[in-house]
């Protein structure tokens, strides 16, 4: 599973994907505070 963690000012939000394409096309979308990460 593919995980986009977004740090916002005062919230943290989590995004899963299942494809790592997906995910790096979503991350795009999303400011510079955003990590992505794998998990199994």
């Amino acid at each position: 599973m593919w995980v986009i963690t977004l740090f916002e000012q005062k919230n943290v939000r989590i995004f899963e994907y299942a494809d790592k394409a997906e995910a790096t096309d979503a991350l795009k979308n999303f400011s510079k505070y955003a990590l992505l990460s794998y998990t199994k």
